[in-house]
């Protein structure tokens, strides 16, 4: 099952284990279960401290799945299917974490967890190509290695596909908790406990509303505001950083090969370089936090949605930007029931079946190409006369046999029976006419919009496109106030000219604060 290299990283790992561990595997006679085998055996080869016993026949477990437990106990942490891929970590982590290795959080996450009152039974959906499910099945997967009260299994949707379709699966993560569903989407450790812990916001608005005046805060997680982190720092002063999640878009994308010096990588190792690479300086980084409101006075405030309010002496913007939708009907309803916007971490919940790409730039042909090695079929469709991808990608897409490609469609609406999409109409902007396409599942691929819908009403001067006007040393309207990255005026949206715009809006806050609180007679 695994090749002699990870196998050598596994032994390695395992080495760390300080309690015996037993892998408990319900399996039937599918080549599943046959896999699943496969891999335990490895498991198994790689430590003495691991054994594999066979469970009840007559339990009522998913086939193939498999749990973790010390020896003696009953398993709290579970796989239902094969956590390969990106998952392959989160299988790694379980085996040390519940054999006694500690886990690199916070004590205060830990505390957090060992008082959680149960009973909490979690399941989580996931595909081993998404990028986003790793965090929430690691962080269940820690409650339950943690909490007695606390169990956990993470379901291979594309394994299951009679599972997914009668509970609706249509995106992941997909999480339940006591049967319940409770959220979609990717969330770290911090977010699940919220979910579960009902005073855990409150305590933290209190602890944010006692940080004192920054010099820079910067509201955003991703390039540029790491950047900008990084090169104000690096000047002394006084830097707070807030996100809604580290990494930002870059979170949600595959394949980063063009960012000099790094010939290769994928977007969610990319962040966490990033982030490490904040870390290693004295900065106050707040995530899983969204600013509502910016006031410019005599200090600049920003308002967060858990009510609390941060002050500093200068801002630097850098939200980013999300999904531009179709704001078509049916859209918002059958969000996640078929309408999605990540083909990587969803694709596989469509296998076999026909799906529908509305865009035809380089993320759309990209998506289509992507989903054609899983799905029955793909139809691209393209508001403009032609597709706007490069060459490149068009060559590979006119390659594929299953992938038809509409121009000059208009999506008017998305069709569904209640449940789940069904179809979708388009119009014919060139012949004219409504025409109705049956697809299970709609993938938006066309393009972003800068997230600053909450600087309304602040003073900062946006265009008619929601951007952030800066000017080349990326200050904004309001004094003080600086923005960088996707969400400003700056052409070509790129990881690399992010990072280049985050050091700029960090030099120019260093700037501000220098000339702002030095003698007259240095201002020049």
């Amino acid at each position: 099952m695994l090749d002699d290299a990870i196998k050598a990283q596994l032994t390695a790992y395992l080495e760390r284990l300080t309690k015996p561990l037993e892998l408990t595997a319900w399996l039937d006679d599918s080549d599943g279960s046959r896999d699943t085998a496969a891999l335990l055996a490895d498991i198994a080869a790689a430590s003495p401290k691991v054994t594999i016993v066979t469970g009840d026949p007559a339990a009522d477990e998913r086939r193939p799945s498999f749990g973790v437990a010390v020896a003696g106990e009953a398993p709290r942490v579970r796989f239902a299917g094969l956590p390969l891929g990106h998952e392959f970590t989160s299988l790694v982590l379980a085996l040390l974490h519940v054999g006694g290795h500690p886990p690199r959080v916070s004590d205060e996450a830990l505390a957090q967890i060992t008082s959680l009152e149960g009973p909490l039974h979690f399941e989580t959906y996931f595909s081993q190509s998404c990028q986003n499910c790793p965090d929430v099945v690691q962080a269940l997967n820690l409650m339950a290695a943690r909490n007695p009260a606390v169990t956990h299994v993470a379901v291979d949707g594309a394994l299951f596909g009679a599972e997914v379709e009668a509970r609706q699966v249509m995106a992941v993560p997909t999480l339940y908790l006591n049967g319940e569903r409770i959220g979609q989407g990717r969330m770290e450790l911090e977010e699940l406990l919220a979910k579960v812990d009902t005073g855990a916001a409150a305590r933290k608005a209190a602890q944010l509303g006692e940080k004192g005046v920054f010099d820079v805060l910067i509201v955003g997680g991703g390039p540029a505001g790491a950047s900008a982190a990084i090169y104000a720092a690096r000047k002394g002063i006084a830097t707070g950083l807030l996100a809604e999640r580290f990494g930002g878009q870059v979170m949600d994308t595959l394949a980063i090969e063009n960012f000099p010096s790094v010939p290769e990588t994928e977007g969610p190792r990319f962040a966490a370089a990033l982030e490490a690479h904040v870390a290693a300086y004295p900065v106050d980084v707040m995530k899983h936090q969204r600013a509502t409101r910016l006031r410019a006075g005599e200090l600049i405030e920003v308002d967060l949605e858990n009510g609390a309010t941060l002050r500093s002496r200068s801002v630097i913007l850098a939200p980013g930007a999300r999904w531009r939708n179709m704001n078509v009907p049916g859209e918002e309803e059958y969000r996640t029931r078929g309408v999605t916007y990540c083909p990587h971490c969803d694709g596989p919940l469509f296998k076999g079946k026909r799906v529908a790409v509305i865009g035809g730039g380089n993320s759309g042909v990209e998506a289509a190409i992507d989903l054609a090695g899983v799905v029955a079929h793909v139809t691209v469709l393209e508001f403009m006369g032609q597709l706007k991808a490069d060459d490149v990608l068009l060559r590979k897409l006119r390659s594929l046999p299953n992938v038809d490609v509409i121009v000059n469609a208009r999506t008017t609406e998305v069709r569904g029976d209640g449940h789940k999409v069904v179809g979708l109409t388009y119009e014919d902007r060139e012949g004219g006419g409504l025409h109705e396409l049956a697809v299970e599942g709609i993938f938006v691929q066309i393009g972003l919009l800068p997230s600053t819908g909450w600087l309304e009403g602040s003073g900062v001067e946006l265009t008619r496109f929601g951007e952030i006007v800066v000017d080349p040393k990326g200050a904004t309207s309001v004094a003080g106030v600086f923005a960088a990255g996707d969400a400003t005026t700056v052409p070509f949206k790129q990881i690399v000219i992010a990072t280049g715009d985050g050091a700029k809006a960090a030099l120019g806050a260093f700037d501000y604060l220098i000339r702002a609180t030095a003698p007259e007679q240095w201002v020049a």
